[in-house]
């Protein structure tokens, strides 16, 4: 049979989909344009991510009407008492890794969406070896309760793969030629498994022969204690790249959405990090237009980001999810006004980014070729930086040193001066 697979939302939807697309082709699948099973991976972090999956579940019935069409994911968990959609195989975020049974058993419409209440980790594990950057997902769900948050309500609460797994798993992929590992997760920082901690795991990962680089996808800035930070100092393989999460730059906002930090605890810890890392390149994400977000409060943002010194932003408007706190509260802001704080911000954003690229200019660095495109390799750097660089293919997932010449925005353009060949 022949399949085709639409991933919606974030790193941890992407990597369920690639292990989805694995256990598939172990079973004969064949991906394709023309499939017998199409599959939707769903978000519902906002009101546009839940428009976004609708439509897209739409478009796929339409498109491909005697196809078996399942849908999956935290849209369907958020919905699940009042779906109104039309799907064959309706699973929530338990259950996916049975998807190719449930595809081969289908003969009438199958709904599989449990409580999260009490659901445990889902074992997964990925045998495509074809990228250079390898995805691991450690740990599922949260219990931080933002206030605006809904992820915590369709994602259940924290748990975490077994420690032993999760060492095997990269092992494997690196036999395999992948030269970098990723750790995500919903709330990656509050891994453990029993007293084993997400300091532990690090410690034994960066140990592994032939690892190059470890990677955090996310994590919240009270994670960061002394133990991780120390194995942030004592080990070149973590990366100079780090995505923590601020929300609002605003003490007032902060203490309304229900974050466990204000803006002092932040910037001091940040301060922390760099005394550690001078060239840490530390982006983050911010929502703005949270409920009775002023002007002031906004300003107040703008001011934290500054002193922080981030080098990109990714920014969200709010959107009201029904269940939350947040979305109960008065003195909501106009839609133009929080496109007109979005705007501003993502200006910002791309100013700092390009300050921090223009400040490699004329240094070397190692890049791992991920992309060959008219002549050019492309890649990027232990701390995220974007390297592009005319080279040949033979070079694409080797360590790569370049000379960065100039900055032609979103690239860092450099000349290759010397490679390692593995």
């Amino acid at each position: 049979m022949k399949y085709k697979i639409i991933t919606l939302g974030c790193k941890v939807n992407e990597y369920e989909s690639e292990v989805i697309s694995n256990l598939l082709e172990n079973h004969g699948y064949i991906k394709s344009e023309n499939p017998d099973v199409c599959i939707i991976n769903t978000c519902t972090v906002t009101n546009t991510a839940d428009s976004k999956s609708r439509k897209m579940i739409r478009s796929l019935r339409r498109n491909y009407p005697n196809a078996i069409l399942a849908v999956m994911g935290c849209m369907i968990q958020n919905k699940k008492d009042k779906l109104d959609i039309d799907a064959d195989i309706i699973i929530g975020n338990t259950h996916k890794t049975d998807v190719v049974s449930l595809i081969e058993e289908y003969k009438n419409k199958i709904n599989i969406v449990g409580d999260m209440e009490d659901a445990e980790f889902e074992d997964m594990s990925l045998n495509n070896f074809d990228l250079t950057r390898a995805y691991i997902k450690i740990e599922d769900g949260c219990d931080n309760y933002c206030s605006y948050c809904i992820i915590p309500y369709v994602r259940g609460h924290v748990r975490s793969k077994k420690h032993e797994k999760v060492i095997s798993e990269a092992k494997r992929l690196i036999e395999n030629g992948h030269k970098e590992i990723v750790l995500t997760g919903i709330h990656t920082g509050h891994y453990h498994d029993g007293n084993y901690s997400f300091a532990d795991l690090l410690k034994d990962l960066v140990k592994i022969d032939g690892l190059k680089r470890l990677r955090i996808s996310s994590i919240e800035i009270t994670e960061l204690n002394d133990e991780v930070l120390s194995v942030i100092r004592n080990s070149n393989i973590l990366v100079n790249h780090m995505h923590i999460p601020l929300q609002s730059g605003s003490d007032r906002i902060l203490n309304l959405m229900n974050r466990k930090y204000d803006k002092n605890y932040f910037i001091n810890k940040i301060k922390k990090i760099k005394s550690i890392k001078p060239d840490m390149n530390i982006t983050t994400d911010v929502i703005v237009g949270f409920p009775s977000e002023s002007e002031e409060d906004f300003e107040e943002c703008i001011d934290t980001i500054k002193k922080i010194g981030f080098t990109k932003l990714h920014v969200f408007p709010y959107s009201d999810r029904e269940g939350t706190v947040a979305s109960k509260m008065e003195n909501k802001v106009f839609g133009n006004v929080k496109k007109n704080r979005v705007n501003k911000l993502l200006e910002i954003s791309k100013n700092l980014e390009i300050d921090y690229m223009n400040k490699h200019i004329g240094f070397d660095v190692s890049f791992i070729p991920e992309v060959y495109e008219n002549g050019y390799l492309i890649g990027h750097t232990p701390n995220y930086l974007m390297v592009k660089a005319l080279g040949d293919k033979s070079l694409l997932k080797q360590e790569v040193i370049v000379k960065i010449s100039k900055v032609e925005y979103p690239y860092c353009l450099g000349e290759i001066k010397s490679f390692e060949l593995i």
